[in-house]
């Protein structure tokens, strides 16, 4: 165990996390050279088209040192502040790990938020300065924020470039030297951790695990301690490239087992598997279980698809186990799933899964967020609300808490302005301001979850220029004036386009949500009004005119009469057609209501 090292790779998104895994892996002849390619641990094409990771992984390197075979087990994290669970989860199965800055920009937002949740863990941090290749690069700099955060010496930041390969030697050096080896007995009773889960279609549930004391041989009977289940373990190995067997995984290693086991909800991340004949007395104390912020209800175009988009999700939930979703329907769109995510990237990435891997076309309704609800009958017992719809009478309740975020900005000092504005307007409350450098600022604020899950990410982003980074934890609920804006398409509720907003922001946003689907739904045979109400109150409404096909066209002449009796029968099938009609809303439209200020 004393030739083994577990450690992950940290840091903010696109500060060149994949690349420098691309060299590890060259360096350490993991992989050859003809079957290379950028982003090598990726194997997602979503991570490849979009360039960032989506799911950790693991790997195992085998190194020399000083003539001394060495074990290194690698995790590659992702960086983008929706996907920090991945890391959580990666962070409980290692040692230590590689806190990567780039060069040219500094620390971020999510640079600060991945070290605590290292340092919570008490993980040994190797501070590595990336693409010292740039033009742009600010070593002295940079240098004095990672001194200035991590209380580190100057000579134990290492210089390394992904691209160019430099400084890959010293990584490598500084993971064997600094990091801990794993801490744990072969002899004990087996107890090891899953951190991952896939399915596969031929071989059912592959889970991944490290294995903290005993071994686990190949053909042992083992044991879920959540789940009770027993199973024998048909195939167990280390992770390289392939899955690759052995007979047996140790203590201290990183691995997988197949089991034959089919069902879903069988496996959960964070469970402990033991020995079915010498089980272990206590679980391993894992990870905390995710908590969804963003709230949408996922349906299928065709009704008839809800059976075959629950087997997807139950797949996707293996592979990505911080989705929750549970069955509920809609008047407007059939029968569905709310799910929840961690954020709004989540979500598209989601959406964008269930397309390509499992050719699902599906409808996402307005996310949103779960609230409190304190009736007057019962004024101590909170009733969670996770839909607008769901929302009791108004003349009933007493109060409605939302949930608030502590959000940290990390920008640019020439865009403070903008930066609070953008805040201040989403009801944002400055708490705090500190200069990191003389042109870097970071600014805390106080602020309602529900005002940054629709645009709050890409609007920074354009005020600031693309400098601002940012990240957020809950802090709690808060007691907000908030009311229920429905909107009404030719005088029926569509139930998918309800939200609960602040009452300052009502009239606005009901004016703005009238004006988006008067441009998206196609005109019809009849008038068609859209209205946006609070309660009874109409408080905004556009009208979609009608097409009106020329029914005196015929007439060429002869008595007034004869048109007014065409023009009146013409009223009157418009206006039965008006009682039947149903109007059909495009899914662009449920979307848009997410991209008002475009």
């Amino acid at each position: 165990m004393k030739n083994i090292r577990n450690f992950c790779i940290i840091a903010h998104i696109d500060h060149g996390k994949s690349t420098l895994a691309d060299r590890l892996l060259q360096l350490t002849g993991t992989i050859s050279d003809r079957e290379m390619q950028n982003q090598a641990l990726d194997d997602m094409d979503l991570e490849r088209e979009r360039g960032i990771t989506i799911k950790s992984h693991a790997i195992q390197m085998n190194y020399t040192y000083q003539g001394t075979p060495y074990v290194l087990n690698l995790i590659d994290t992702p960086g983008h502040v929706d996907f920090s669970y991945e890391v959580s989860r990666s962070i409980a199965a290692c040692e230590g790990a590689l806190l990567i800055i780039d060069a040219s920009q500094g620390i971020e937002a999510q640079t600060i938020s991945n070290l605590y949740l290292a340092l919570e863990h008490d993980l040994e941090i190797i501070p590595i300065l990336n693409k010292m290749d740039l033009p742009g690069a600010m070593p002295e700099e940079v240098s004095d924020q990672i001194i200035e955060l991590l209380g580190c010496k100057q000579e134990e930041i290492i210089p390394a470039s992904g691209k160019t390969g430099m400084g890959v030697d010293k990584i490598l050096q500084a993971v064997i030297e600094r990091i801990p080896y794993p801490k744990g007995e072969e002899s004990a009773p087996l107890q090891a951790m899953i951190f991952d889960s896939v399915f596969n279609s031929f071989r059912g549930i592959i889970a991944y695990y490290r294995v903290k004391n005993g071994i686990i041989r190949k053909g042992d009977k083992v044991k879920f301690f959540n789940t009770g289940r027993t199973y024998n373990a048909d195939d167990v190995g280390i992770l390289k490239m392939d899955l690759c067997p052995k007979n047996e995984v140790k203590a201290g290693d990183v691995g997988y087992i197949i089991s034959g086991i089919k069902q879903a909800n069988e496996v959960k991340v964070g469970d402990t598997i033991t020995s079915a004949i010498n089980p272990c007395t206590t679980a391993i104390k894992g990870f905390e279980d995710v908590k969804p912020m963003v709230f949408a209800g996922i349906y299928p175009v065709e009704t008839d698809e809800y059976e075959e988009l629950r087997y997807s999700m139950e797949k996707l939930q293996l592979n990505d186990s911080s989705l929750v979703f549970e069955p509920e329907s809609s008047a407007a769109l059939g029968f569905g799933f709310r799910c929840g995510f961690l954020g709004m990237l989540h979500m598209e990435i989601i959406q964008e899964r269930l397309e390509r891997e499992f050719n699902m076309t599906v409808i996402t309704t307005v996310p949103n967020v779960s609230y409190n609800c304190f009736m007057k009958k019962n004024p101590d017992k909170a009733q969670i609300v996770n839909n607008p719809s769901e929302l009791p009478d108004p003349s009933g309740i007493d109060r409605i808490e939302e949930p608030f975020i502590k959000a940290q900005v990390i920008t640019k000092s020439e865009y403070i302005g903008q930066v609070m504005n953008l805040c201040i307007e989403k009801r944002g409350e400055l708490k705090n301001q500190v200069y990191l450098t003389q042109n870097r600022v970071e600014l805390s604020f106080e602020m309602p979850l529900a005002e940054i899950v629709f645009d709050f990410y890409d609007r920074l982003k354009s005020v600031s220029r693309g400098y601002a980074s940012f990240d957020y934890h809950p802090i709690g609920y808060k007691s907000s004036d908030l009311i229920k804006l429905d909107l009404l398409l030719n005088s029926e509720q569509i139930d998918a386009l309800s939200a609960l907003v602040h009452r300052s922001n009502a009239y606005d946003l009901g004016k703005k949500i009238c004006v988006k689907l008067k441009e998206l739904i196609p005109r019809q045979q009849f008038e068609i009004p859209i209205q946006a109400a609070i309660g009874a109150k109409i408080i905004a409404r556009e009208t979609i005119k009608a097409l009106r096909k020329d029914v005196t066209a015929k007439c060429y002449g002869g008595d007034i009469t004869r048109k007014r009796k065409l023009l009146e029968k013409q009223k009157e099938g418009k206006k039965r057609m008006r009682q039947v009609g149903r109007v059909e809303v495009p899914q662009e439209a449920f979307l848009a209501v997410l991209k008002l200020n475009d």
